[in-house]
């Protein structure tokens, strides 16, 4: 909880240190019996509930009551809730961090290309590319950027990404690298394990010996970690290379005598303010004068000014100017930015704090708890969004709990406190947070002790935060006192951890946790291969997070769960995980992620929302007409027998994926023409007759046809696809050729082997914003007004696509 103490300290004033120790331990004993409160009605609602809805609906107003004295569960503060349509806007007309940086600082191109030659260059040495700069000038986004590129990719068959701390610690630095090569299996961790930083050494340098690698440290602060490294990447002569990027001159210049540096430098005033109108409106349009009021534009092109040319400051004020649209609160951004001048310029650290300071209370605790992650991690967007309504962040308006949570991180992408790495559909999918930013987040969660990521250094845990995050040496948190903390959430994000055992898990879920609303898991091997029973005494439990573990079997217990909204058991290697029958007994459930083989009653779950990854043997005998509020579907390994029926009476249904058996065909798609909200597709697999796609509903604004046979369609799909009147983005892979699309805004074109040519009519595809082509090699020219927005060769986006939804 503790969200009483975030609204207080944003209004404390300056008090001395002892006050305000004061305060918060005011604060914290406050908090303490808000928390044992409700976890006493909760208690007694689920003992209540057993005898009889009556008696539970008695209960449930109580909690009601109670809930709103919680801080947690305060209201948005608008007068109606936001529309579906609101909450799905579309990201492609988002210009993230990552691209806005990168079309002005890679000067179309011309940065990117020269570190790409200097990379594959024919020179045998292995050679060190240092990228260095002050924080915020996207050294991070440059480097992956190269790092994924397909020239790097096909030409470097080992690569590893690690970030360099300045915490580091060199063993984990070089367990990184080899885990990244070997593999995460249980054999691998626990031999890793036991390595000294010598063994570790002469370990990587034997498994690199014979191999043309890539390695790419990000943000190394000390050359000494360098150093560190240094003995471990040998020099085989083979065109190895190593890129770097740092904050410090002196660390990029001297780790390499015969390496290349690369400085990046600081926009001019003329790109400064292009990258400003970018950030104010958005559609890929360079704007004027028309944008602004006279008296608008002259205090825009102060504050730009005092930005030095440092892209992250001005996205960052961009955004928050863009929630202001009167000139007199530009006014007011342009008198708090003058007052923490220094040097004839602003600090970025002031506009990053008036970012966050500008933040409703609730997307405050969203932003807040991005912090808890690790620094530089890819989040999963939609795993964020669960955590942030099992915790409570989410006004309760349970019908719209899911589109605010959208809207809020909606907020926080187009005010640039988040950047968008990936989308899947026109939907969020994966996400970060620039490490200044990260260094904001933890500090402000620190003064209002939102949560505590887990210091083994100082070995203790701060009584006053009741949400844990653990990143390192999981074995000695675990060895801590905990049973007088009252801890809500826990989650582990320690990849060096090696086996949970059961005493430890029944602990978690047993004697010392027993009021936990979030227990994340990810990651972690247990021993047997076994989740205790007592994970049903673990009743509060709102979200449960088990993916890619070597869980393959729950036990009947989890079905104690009563609260759970969210449960995520997607194992690794496209394995399936079975589910006890008991989950039909979980009627919160909102969010359902797993591969499962025993056919389990989800036709109970009303309150799904999602369901993802459910094999076709498992879904035929279901009836899903109860299903009334599912809105994300997917389903795997269909075949031609089978029949689509059921899924037409998915009423509510938003997003559908599809996906056959590999080298199967789909059966009619007509049913799926009564699923009257469906606007997002995702078919994988042969469609025998082109005819079957008149059947799609017309309202579609996402298609992506994938063939699993090499042939693909036989005839044109585009004039049928063409009379979709909606649809905005469109991928085509293995498929065919053709025109049209008034309204396409993105188009991926992969795997079209017979793909020659391509005309345009002089309005087709007049809106279109993105373009990527891959696996095309007989396409020789595309139309020249697409040039300036095409991406050809390859797409990291594709990939994941295919990691997350594989052709089976």
């Amino acid at each position: 909880m503790n969200c009483l103490s975030c609204k207080l300290s944003s209004k404390m004033p300056k008090q001395s240190k002892q006050k305000t120790t004061l305060v918060q331990q005011w604060v914290f004993e406050i908090t303490s019996v808000a928390n044992e409160a409700v976890a006493v009605l909760e208690a007694y609602s689920l003992d209540v509930a057993k005898d009889g809805d009556h008696a539970a609906g008695f209960v449930d107003r109580l909690k009601a009551c109670a809930c709103r004295r919680r801080p947690n569960f305060t209201t948005l503060g608008r007068t109606s809730s936001p529309s579906r349509k609101e909450s799905w806007i579309s990201l492609e007309n988002e210009i993230p961090i990552v691209l806005l940086t990168s079309i002005i600082m890679l000067e179309k191109g011309q940065v990117f290309q020269r570190l790409l030659d200097e990379l594959l260059k024919e020179e045998s040495r292995r050679n060190v590319l240092s990228i260095y700069g002050m924080g915020g000038l996207s050294k991070t986004t440059l480097a992956r950027n190269l790092y994924n590129s397909p020239s790097l990719i096909t030409t470097f068959h080992t690569r590893a990404w690690i970030c360099v701390s300045q915490q580091y610690s060199t063993p984990d630095l070089l367990r990184s690298i080899i885990k990244s090569i070997k593999g995460h299996s249980e054999e691998m961790l626990k031999l890793l394990k036991e390595m000294t930083e010598r063994y570790l050494e002469t370990h990587l340098r034997n498994l690199l010996k014979e191999r043309k690698y890539l390695v790419v440290a990000d943000d190394v602060c000390h050359r000494e970690a360098w150093e560190c490294l240094k003995r471990a990447l040998p020099d085989n002569n083979n065109g190895s290379r190593v890129i770097l990027t740092t904050r410090k001159e002196d660390v990029a210049e001297r780790v390499d005598d015969r390496g290349f540096s690369h400085k990046l430098r600081f926009l001019n005033n003329e790109e400064s303010w292009d990258l400003l109108c970018k950030k104010l409106q958005p559609e890929n349009k360079m704007v004027g004068a028309d944008l602004f009021s006279p008296s608008m534009e002259r205090l825009a092109i102060e504050m730009v000014d005092k930005c030095r040319g440092l892209p992250l400051a001005i996205v960052v004020l961009g955004g928050l100017l863009s929630y202001r649209k009167e000139v007199d609160e530009w006014q007011k951004v342009k008198t708090h930015l003058w007052q923490h001048m220094k040097n004839d310029s602003v600090e970025i650290s002031h506009i990053l704090s008036l970012s966050y300071n500008d933040l409703s209370f609730e997307l405050k605790q969203c932003f807040l708890y991005i912090g808890i992650f690790q620094e530089d991690d890819v989040i999963d967007a939609e795993k964020l969004m669960h955590l942030w309504l099992a915790e409570g962040f989410i006004p309760r308006i349970r019908e719209h709990m899911e589109d605010i949570a959208e809207n809020f991180l909606h907020e926080l992408v187009s005010r640039s406190l988040i950047q968008v790495l990936e989308t899947i559909f026109d939907k969020k999918f994966k996400c970060r947070i620039h490490d200044l930013l990260r260094d904001l987040v933890v500090q402000k969660a620190t003064e209002v002790h939102l949560y505590d990521i887990y210091d083994p250094r100082v070995n203790s845990i701060t009584p006053f935060r009741h949400r844990h995050a653990i990143h390192v040496q999981t074995e000695r948190y675990l060895s801590l006192d905990l049973s007088k903390l009252k801890v809500r959430s826990i989650l582990f994000f320690d990849k060096e951890f090696k086996v949970l055992d059961h005493s430890k898990m029944s602990m978690i879920s047993g004697t010392t946790f027993p009021h936990l609303y979030v227990l994340d898991l990810e990651n972690i091997c247990f021993s047997g291969g076994d989740l205790p029973d007592a994970i049903g005494n673990m009743v509060h439990l709102k979200f449960l997070g088990l993916c890619n573990t070597n869980l393959f079997k729950l036990p009947p217990s989890v079905g104690k769960l009563k609260c759970l909204q969210t449960l995520e058991a997607l194992i690794s290697d496209n394995c399936s995980c079975e589910l006890p029958p008991q989950v039909a007994q979980l009627t919160n459930l909102r969010h359902l992620v797993a591969r499962y083989e025993v056919p389990v009653q989800v036709n109970r779950l009303t309150n799904l929302r999602t369901l993802k990854f459910i094999r076709c043997d498992q879904w035929k005998h279901t009836d899903a007409s109860a299903l009334v509020n599912l809105q994300e579907f997917g389903m795997e390994k269909i075949k031609k027998s089978y029949s689509l029926k059921s899924i037409g009476s998915l009423k509510s249904l938003t997003t559908l994926f599809l996906i056959c058996s590999y080298g199967g065909n789909f059966p009619p798609l007509e049913p799926l023409s009564s699923c009257e909200n469906l606007h997002r597709l995702w078919l994988s697999g042969g469609i025998e007759e082109l005819a079957n796609l008149n059947d799609l509903p017309k309202f579609i604004t996402v298609l992506v046809p994938q063939s699993t046979h090499s042939t693909g369609l036989e005839e044109d799909p585009m004039p049928i696809l063409g009379k979709f009147p909606n649809l905005k983005h469109l991928e085509l892979s293995r498929a065919y050729k053709g025109n049209g699309f008034g309204q396409l805004e993105t188009l991926r074109l992969g795997s079209l082997e017979n793909l020659e040519s391509w005309h345009l009519h002089t309005i087709a595809m007049s809106v279109l914003k993105s373009l990527s082509i891959f696996g095309c090699p007989e396409l020789k020219k595309i139309p020249e007004r697409m040039e300036h927005i095409a991406v050809l060769d390859g797409n990291q986006c594709q990939r994941e696509y295919y990691h997350r939804f594989p052709m089976n």
